[in-house]
């Protein structure tokens, strides 16, 4: 394999628990097994990076950041609902304070060049908004510029607001720029412009794994023990409808709850007494032990095409079955898991397609590809 230059520059990275934080990581690492040449550009945290970079001989250059002041939104009970009411409007209208990250994307990329292939992450899209500026006809920093884009920014159905009309220019800014759009599946390709189909290509998330190692260990105890892992959206992803059904249940049952909105779950524990276990976000590699110990796993459902969870990569990797949460949820179907029965479990495709070494060999086919 001929060794390559590659530049990825993601808001998220490593240790940030968060799906492009996962895409980004999983391809420098893997790059960098390949033998590859490997600069990550990502914002500044707080991390010691010298085991790492031990390990993975990446090169790792981080923006300054952030200048522009964050909307405290704690405090007292009457103030907060105004600054948080504030801060969602600043969010809708300007990408307040994502679109920081687009004048410092520009900034840093002053200073690279001569990569054979640079990819750039969304979300945020302010960081492609930032390549897009940055690149030129004397300047384009790579031969070839894919912009990964694990959800739809203008074409997004799951926020309660759509996004202000004037954005369209900047999407369509950087979509002409790019030379591949790449998207986790072909369903959300409707989401993106029609005058840039012919640049999207269906690259979905991968991680690096053995199926061999996520044998469920025995239940002994003969409790049902079941979990999910994310974030809610009102009305969406909105677990009412389940818990309000296992409140109603008297037999044992543990349903942990992995996720960093834990004020959402607050009214079920008493009434779940000691069978609702939350807890924060983990590491993901602590996070697979967990669940391939389930029984079944709980997925909620986006109920569009348009946007599918990548979380559903890691529940075909444990192997477990998969309890779908939509709008026709019954309690009979959660009754039936209870009991063992999972002849009605969600359908998930062959984990295997999700190896980092296949999903990697996608982005490289791109140098040769014609957009």
């Amino acid at each position: 394999m001929e060794k390559r230059r590659i530049l990825l520059v993601s808001n998220g990275f490593y240790p940030e628990i968060s799906p492009r934080s996962f895409r980004a990581t999983e391809l420098a690492k893997e790059f960098c097994r390949q033998g590859h040449s490997v600069t990550v550009l990502t914002k500044y945290r707080d991390h010691q990076y010298s085991g790492f970079q031990n390990e993975f001989n990446i090169s790792l250059r981080m923006w300054k950041g952030p200048k522009f002041p964050r909307i405290p939104v704690s405090g007292n009970l009457f103030f907060s609902k105004i600054l948080r009411g504030f801060a969602r409007i600043l969010s809708i209208l300007v990408e307040y304070p994502g679109i920081e990250e687009m004048f410092l994307v520009k900034k840093i990329l002053k200073h690279e060049s001569g990569y054979d292939l640079m990819v750039s992450f969304a979300v945020p899209f302010p960081v492609h908004w930032g390549v897009a500026w940055a690149r030129t006809g004397s300047h384009k920093v790579a031969t070839k510029w894919v912009a990964d884009c694990g959800d739809p920014y203008m074409g997004d159905v799951l926020d309660s607001f759509r996004k202000p009309f004037y954005f369209r220019y900047l999407e369509k800014y950087f979509c002409r720029k790019a030379d591949f759009i790449t998207i986790p599946v072909e369903s959300a390709r409707p989401a993106y412009y029609s005058e840039f189909h012919h640049k999207i290509r269906i690259i979905p998330q991968g991680f690096d794994f053995d199926l061999n190692s996520n044998e469920k260990p025995q239940n002994i105890t003969g409790i049902p023990e079941f979990a999910y892992a994310g974030k809610f959206l009102k009305g969406i992803r909105d677990p009412g409808a389940l818990l309000d059904c296992l409140s109603k249940i008297d037999s044992p049952f543990k349903f942990h709850v992995f996720t960093d909105q834990p004020e959402l779950l607050n009214a079920y524990r008493e009434a779940l007494d000691g069978k609702l276990l939350i807890s924060s976000y983990i590491s993901r590699e602590e996070l697979m032990k967990k669940l391939t110990q389930m029984d079944f796993l709980i997925n909620f459902d986006n109920d569009t095409p348009l946007n599918v969870p990548s979380k559903l990569i890691d529940y075909a990797i444990t192997n477990r079955p998969v309890l779908n949460i939509n709008r026709t949820f019954n309690s009979e179907t959660l009754y039936a898991f209870l009991n063992g029965d999972y002849r009605s479990r969600m359908l998930l495709p062959n984990p295997q397609q999700y190896h980092i070494s296949k999903i990697s060999s996608l982005f490289m086919e791109l140098l040769q590809a014609g957009s």
